[in-house]
């Protein structure tokens, strides 16, 4: 069987083409999976926010266990410690698994992320609380590198951007699933159980994955495992994506458009309340549409991309063609704060404009995920997406600290920002990464 290699322009590094292989399409399941109850873990504790209301979660020096802005300060904090250590764990999950494999590393963060959902049901202090969300965090931050690294060594660059559309809309699949399975498991056996029940998916997930001759399978379907050797031999890989203009496109590009999907994901039901009064019964609804829409632009974006190399676009052309595509979509939500005024009794078209913007975004993120696997060796995909999962959370905490302080005031001025940051980081990425692409030689 010939082996195809691909040298990487100006780049210092050498990659190989992966042979398709019909296991590869388990493997995104797995992924999907993964990213499914990744999600599901995460939310868990919001879900259950109504049933927390305990002298344990009210306590503070000071103030009545009742008082409710101790209980408000109090449940922000351990919200907050979950935010800080996912942001943190990016900066060395995505090195670690680069080291221990895909297969070894992937399972290192679901072990850690299925323990420390499993002991949220042990605790009994606030401070319990926050050290189970702080290695829940730690450990999910391994989700995204491993399984961007699991499809540069299974699938070829056309279809890089659908798998990764396919597993990412697990993001929006534990939107669905998770309201529904948490109220029946917490309403029979109490909100120890919600914790016990997607704890436990996470450990069952574990064993198909150990079970699953992952290296074996690959080696014989991709042909990759011989010919990447470290990257780093003679030189810290830090060093080498520092000097590297396409680390630094996908880094900026996603510190600054990943802080505006964490922006839908916080305040879109309170702006959905605050200037159309749809209040927890009624805003499920269309929540629903808006993520039924973002895991089809999930979908459909990654599609895209590998449609136009199909059709004989070069992967420069076809990737950069779905992200101009993506970016441009985005911008009609800056018209969402006139939608009130247009509108004022019907939130339907700022819904439509909400489900343009989330859709575009899903499929921008697909497309945006695959760029470093055209550009960076498998060896090194990991360390890569973990540090942009770093720069998108510290983006997202800057973009946060700005929304806090001027979307009640500004929301034109919010929204404008949200449209515009898809077209300015596709422009960045560009001046960046003229041409992208491996070039590949038989």
């Amino acid at each position: 069987m010939s082996m195809k290699t691909a040298s990487l322009p100006d780049s210092g590094f050498t990659t190989t083409i992966p042979e398709k292989s019909n296991v590869r399409w388990f493997v995104c399941f797995l992924l999907f999976a993964a990213t499914t109850i990744n999600y599901m873990d995460r939310s868990v504790f919001s879900l259950i926010e109504p049933l927390l209301h305990l002298p344990f979660m009210g306590w503070i020096p000071g103030l009545d266990a009742t008082h409710q802005p101790a209980y408000d300060i109090n449940f922000g904090r351990v919200l907050i410690c979950f935010q800080i250590a996912y942001g943190v764990g990016f900066l060395f999950a995505g090195r670690l698994i680069d080291k221990l494999g895909t297969k070894t590393g992937y399972a290192l963060a679901v072990f850690v992320w299925g323990l420390a959902s499993l002991s949220h049901s042990l605790v009994t202090t606030v401070i319990g609380f926050c050290i189970a969300r702080i290695f829940l965090g730690l450990g999910e931050s391994g989700n995204f590198p491993a399984a961007i690294k699991a499809t540069t060594e299974w699938f070829p660059s056309e279809e890089r951007a659908l798998a990764t559309g396919l597993f990412n809309s697990g993001s929006n699949a534990s939107a669905f699933i998770a309201p529904i399975l948490i109220a029946a498991v917490t309403a029979r056996f109490g909100w120890h159980a919600a914790f016990l029940c997607t704890g436990s998916m996470g450990m069952i997930w574990l064993v198909v994955w150990l079970l699953f001759p992952y290296n074996k399978l690959r080696r014989g379907a991709t042909q990759t495992q011989a010919n990447l050797a470290p990257v780093t031999e003679g030189g810290s890989l830090y060093a080498i994506l520092f000097r590297h203009r396409g680390f630094w496109a996908f880094f900026l590009a996603k510190g600054l458009t990943d802080p505006i999907w964490w922006f839908y994901l916080f305040y879109l039901p309170k702006f959905l309340n605050d200037n159309y009064g749809l209040n927890l019964s009624h805003v499920k609804y269309p929540l629903f549409v808006i993520y039924t829409a973002a895991s089809i632009g999930s979908i459909s974006g990654g599609w895209l991309s590998g449609f136009l190399m199909n059709r004989g676009f070069s992967i420069n052309a076809g990737r950069k063609t779905a992200l101009l595509v993506c970016a441009l979509c985005v911008i009609p939500i800056m018209f969402v704060p006139h939608m009130h005024t247009l509108f004022p009794n019907n939130a339907w078209p700022a819904i439509a404009l909400f489900c343009l913007a989330t859709a575009a975004h899903q499929g921008w993120s697909a497309n945006l995920f695959s760029t470093p696997t055209d550009m960076f060796p498998s060896t090194a995909i990991s360390t890569i997406v973990g540090l942009g999962g770093a720069a998108g959370a510290a983006g997202g905490a800057a973009f946060t600290w700005l929304v806090s302080h001027y979307f009640s005031r500004h929301p034109l001025l919010i929204f404008t920002l949200g449209g515009s940051a898809y077209v300015v980081a596709l422009l960045i990425f560009q001046i960046l990464v003229p041409r992208l692409g491996v070039r590949r030689n038989a």
